[in-house]
Protein backbone atom coordinates (compact mmCIF):
# COMPACT_ATOMS: atom_id res chain seq x y z
CA UNK A 1 0.00 0.00 0.00
CA UNK A 2 2.98 2.23 1.00
CA UNK A 3 6.35 1.24 -1.49
CA UNK A 4 7.64 1.50 2.35
CA UNK A 5 9.35 -2.39 3.37
CA UNK A 6 7.95 -3.29 6.60
CA UNK A 7 10.46 -5.11 8.69
CA UNK A 8 8.18 -5.76 11.43
CA UNK A 9 4.67 -4.85 12.70
CA UNK A 10 2.84 -4.99 16.29
CA UNK A 11 -1.09 -4.98 16.65
CA UNK A 12 -1.86 -2.96 20.05
CA UNK A 13 -5.14 -4.18 20.93
CA UNK A 14 -5.60 -2.82 24.36
CA UNK A 15 -4.73 0.77 22.96
CA UNK A 16 -6.19 0.39 19.25
CA UNK A 17 -2.99 1.34 17.80
CA UNK A 18 -0.60 -0.74 15.12
CA UNK A 19 2.89 -0.20 14.58
CA UNK A 20 5.01 -0.73 12.06
CA UNK A 21 9.18 -0.90 11.87
CA UNK A 22 9.87 0.24 8.43
CA UNK A 23 13.13 -0.11 6.56
CA UNK A 24 16.17 2.47 7.04
CA UNK A 25 15.43 4.93 4.49
CA UNK A 26 11.45 4.14 3.84
CA UNK A 27 10.04 6.48 6.28
CA UNK A 28 8.98 9.37 3.98
CA UNK A 29 6.96 6.45 1.78
CA UNK A 30 5.29 5.30 4.32
CA UNK A 31 4.61 9.06 5.69
CA UNK A 32 3.36 10.25 1.88
CA UNK A 33 3.16 13.73 0.77
CA UNK A 34 1.54 15.43 4.19
CA UNK A 35 1.18 12.22 5.94
CA UNK A 36 -1.58 11.08 2.97
CA UNK A 37 -0.18 7.46 3.19
CA UNK A 38 -0.55 7.46 6.98
CA UNK A 39 -4.07 8.40 6.64
CA UNK A 40 -4.71 5.71 4.49
CA UNK A 41 -3.30 3.02 6.10
CA UNK A 42 -5.18 4.43 8.95
CA UNK A 43 -8.14 4.28 7.50
CA UNK A 44 -7.53 0.79 5.70
CA UNK A 45 -7.06 -1.01 9.42
CA UNK A 46 -9.44 1.09 11.51
CA UNK A 47 -6.72 1.94 13.99
CA UNK A 48 -4.34 4.30 14.82
CA UNK A 49 -0.86 3.96 13.15
CA UNK A 50 2.70 4.61 13.94
CA UNK A 51 5.72 4.22 12.05
CA UNK A 52 9.25 3.70 13.32
CA UNK A 53 12.26 4.03 11.24
CA UNK A 54 14.26 0.53 11.26
CA UNK A 55 18.41 1.35 12.19
CA UNK A 56 20.99 -1.57 11.98
CA UNK A 57 22.57 0.65 15.00
CA UNK A 58 20.40 -1.09 18.07
CA UNK A 59 21.07 2.36 19.82
CA UNK A 60 19.81 4.23 16.67
CA UNK A 61 17.42 1.78 16.78
CA UNK A 62 16.16 2.43 20.18
CA UNK A 63 16.36 6.13 20.02
CA UNK A 64 14.04 6.16 17.18
CA UNK A 65 11.52 3.56 18.95
CA UNK A 66 11.41 6.45 22.30
CA UNK A 67 11.05 9.14 19.94
CA UNK A 68 10.16 12.25 20.86
CA UNK A 69 11.64 11.67 24.45
CA UNK A 70 15.48 13.22 23.70
CA UNK A 71 17.98 10.46 25.05
CA UNK A 72 21.23 12.25 26.38
CA UNK A 73 23.19 8.99 25.78
CA UNK A 74 22.39 4.99 25.07
CA UNK A 75 24.70 1.69 26.04
CA UNK A 76 24.60 -1.31 25.08
CA UNK A 77 26.10 -3.91 27.82
CA UNK A 78 26.61 -7.65 26.96
CA UNK A 79 26.27 -9.66 30.80
CA UNK A 80 28.04 -12.79 31.26
CA UNK A 81 25.60 -15.20 30.35
CA UNK A 82 25.02 -13.26 26.39
CA UNK A 83 22.29 -10.99 27.78
CA UNK A 84 22.30 -7.77 26.06
CA UNK A 85 21.29 -4.55 28.68
CA UNK A 86 20.55 -0.86 27.05
CA UNK A 87 21.06 1.76 29.36
CA UNK A 88 19.19 4.57 28.69
CA UNK A 89 20.25 8.15 30.29
CA UNK A 90 17.70 11.14 30.08
CA UNK A 91 16.10 13.67 32.00
CA UNK A 92 12.94 13.20 34.10
CA UNK A 93 10.67 14.72 31.88
CA UNK A 94 12.01 12.81 28.66
CA UNK A 95 11.89 9.99 31.08
CA UNK A 96 8.30 10.21 31.65
CA UNK A 97 7.67 10.76 27.69
CA UNK A 98 10.02 7.31 27.25
CA UNK A 99 7.56 5.40 29.71
CA UNK A 100 4.54 6.71 28.42
CA UNK A 101 1.05 6.34 30.21
CA UNK A 102 0.92 3.00 31.89
CA UNK A 103 4.11 1.98 30.67
CA UNK A 104 3.32 1.38 26.87
CA UNK A 105 5.95 3.26 25.17
CA UNK A 106 9.27 1.38 27.15
CA UNK A 107 7.25 -2.06 26.85
CA UNK A 108 7.07 -1.45 23.37
CA UNK A 109 10.60 -0.56 22.50
CA UNK A 110 11.19 -3.99 24.97
CA UNK A 111 9.40 -6.08 22.81
CA UNK A 112 10.58 -4.08 19.57
CA UNK A 113 14.80 -4.65 20.64
CA UNK A 114 14.16 -7.89 21.53
CA UNK A 115 12.61 -8.72 18.02
CA UNK A 116 15.02 -6.40 16.09
CA UNK A 117 18.40 -6.71 18.22
CA UNK A 118 18.19 -9.64 20.94
CA UNK A 119 18.27 -6.82 23.75
CA UNK A 120 16.88 -8.52 26.89
CA UNK A 121 16.13 -5.10 28.23
CA UNK A 122 16.11 -1.60 28.15
CA UNK A 123 16.83 0.25 31.71
CA UNK A 124 15.91 3.91 31.80
CA UNK A 125 18.31 6.21 34.14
Amino acid sequence: MTGAMVKDCILDDENTKVTFVVKNGDMGLAIGKGGSTVTKVKKAVGREVEIIEYNEDSAQFIKNILSPAELKSIKIVEKNNNEKIALVNTDSSNKRIAIGKNGINIERAKLLAKRQHEINNIILK
